[in-house]
């Protein structure tokens, strides 16, 4: 006799997490357990049980150990998912309960799920991108000091060693001079934990898979490629390359009213900082690539400003999509010549 289906919507947390069972008929259990219990929750599961459970920071463990047992493990966007969030009945039971519900139905918005290398090189680029972010502030707090005493900083002044030293040898009062010295001292002090950073991306970025084909692109550097591969993840997940240009945010909002179809801004969806790596490699590219030249002063002379950038990085992603899909490596990207099988 076939087994019933059986849905679970799991409220995780830190140290327990809430299980709502619901069947076919709609009936439903409620249970509790304790995070040091998740080995014998999992072992209690079957091919007939599908999970699902928010993206939170201990998600991951609780994935590795269910979905070798669970018939399908969904891992929801929360912040596509607003059901639970605003709900006016916040509550572990009420929350799992929802899951289970929305489970049922088919309609919880899926996040992604990488493997371990993928995982820990986004985490890699993401704790970077945090440090880059304090230092701009600091630098920003810096030229502000200076600004306001009427002595305006060069822009790239504070990105050498030779800058920095310069900025201590101005004197203003003695509370400035301690704040300006604690400040580059900080500085110094980011600027050889991102190179650090930067070569542990650089170098667990060519274990990936993928790595030489997308370095073999004129404009994707080693650490380049280990952020784009980063983001991606298994190119295999996106059916075509819209789909990858749609995680990565450069897609325009589509807005759709009666019979008006309006079209605006990119969706600014998924990784800030895979956005910005893509719009870097792609300007570069465009140094030696005349097709992708010729496409980017095409699209400047229509439409100018910020446009077109975004539109050379969509164009440039469709190559690092085709390039990935196929297992293709370029022996000589400008010409788009391909190295023989």
């Amino acid at each position: 006799m076939k087994k019933s289906k059986r849905y679970l919507g799991v409220d995780l947390h830190r140290t327990q997490f809430t299980v709502c069972e619901r069947n076919e008929k709609g009936e439903e259990k409620l249970c509790r357990y304790h995070i040091k219990e998740l080995e014998e929750f999992a072992s209690k599961l079957d091919r007939n049980v599908e999970i699902a459970v928010e993206a939170t920071g201990n998600t991951k463990f609780f994935c590795d150990v269910v979905k070798k047992k669970a018939g399908k493990l969904v891992v929801i966007n929360p912040h596509q998912f607003k059901v639970i969030s605003k709900s006016v009945k916040k509550t572990d039971e009420n929350d799992a309960k929802t899951i289970a519900l929305f489970l049922e139905k088919d309609m919880l918005p899926e996040i992604r799920m990488k493997d371990d290398l993928h995982a820990k090189i986004s985490s890699l680029v993401q704790t970077r991108e945090k440090l880059v972010r304090l230092r701009t502030a600091l630098k920003n707090k810096i030229n502000n000091i200076f600004s306001s005493n009427m002595m305006p900083l060069e822009k790239e002044s504070m990105s050498s060693e030779k800058g920095l030293r310069k900025i201590l040898s101005a004197t203003f009062d003695p509370i400035t001079d301690v704040e300006l010295r604690v400040m580059v001292s900080e500085i110094r002090n980011l600027n050889n934990s991102i190179k650090e950073l930067d070569d542990a991306i650089a170098e667990n970025g060519n274990k990936l898979e993928g790595h030489k084909n997308l370095t073999s692109i004129k404009g994707i550097g080693d650490k380049g490629s280990a952020i784009l591969l980063s983001v991606i993840g298994n190119v295999h997940d996106f059916s075509n390359k819209n789909k990858l240009a749609a995680y990565f945010g450069i897609v325009p909002r589509v807005s759709n009213s009666n019979e008006t179809v309006h079209h605006g801004r990119i969706t600014k969806n998924g990784s800030k900082i895979g956005r910005s790596t893509l719009v870097q490699c792609s300007l570069i590219a465009k140094r030696y690539c005349k097709p992708l030249r010729d496409y980017h002063e095409r699209i400047k002379s229509r439409r100018g400003g910020g446009k077109v950038n975004i539109a050379l990085a969509r164009k440039f992603l469709d190559i690092i999509y085709y390039t990935l899909k196929n297992d293709k490596v370029f022996e000589d990207f400008p010409t788009f010549k391909l190295v023989e099988s």
